[in-house]
């Protein structure tokens, strides 16, 4: 758990969380997210596109794709992780913890995307969602990024 979202949190744990709650959470391991990365990456192949990167090492904020040549970033934003205003919620068990933990993520996220376009690059933000409902629309976002 982060130091910042740990002060928050009488005696820096929670306390009164049901043992099943507890357990299952524990047994949550951060696995990245796998399948919107895998719907891009399909999507950016259907589409033609090359000369892309997944993971490179070295950037901050740790984009999900690099378009280098084109000094291009792409993140897949998850809608609950990222504080999507559409479809993202905060927990009602742990309410003030998921808050700040999610408002954390978003301003690393601003903060991310503000440090990149310093350094040059141009940013793509896309939310899961987006993928599932209006992938064309995706691609039509990152090609118009990519052709200026």
């Amino acid at each position: 758990m982060e130091r910042a979202l740990r002060k928050l949190l009488k005696g820096g744990r929670f306390e009164n969380v049901p043992e099943g709650h507890s357990l299952r959470m524990k047994a949550i391991r951060e696995k990245g997210n796998k399948s919107t990365e895998t719907r891009l990456r399909g999507m950016l192949v259907r589409a033609g596109l090359r000369g892309w990167r997944v993971h490179p090492k070295g950037l901050t904020g740790k984009p999900d794709f690099l378009f280098p040549v084109a000094r291009v970033v792409v993140f897949v934003d998850g809608c609950f992780w990222h504080a999507c205003p559409r479809c993202g919620h905060v927990p009602n068990v742990n309410k003030p913890y998921w808050k700040a933990k999610i408002e954390r993520n978003r301003q690393r996220d601003l903060l991310n995307t503000q440090r990149l376009r310093e350094e040059g690059y141009r940013v793509l933000r896309l939310w899961e969602h987006d993928l599932q409902e209006a992938p064309g629309a995706c691609i039509q976002r990152l090609t118009a990024l990519l052709e200026d």
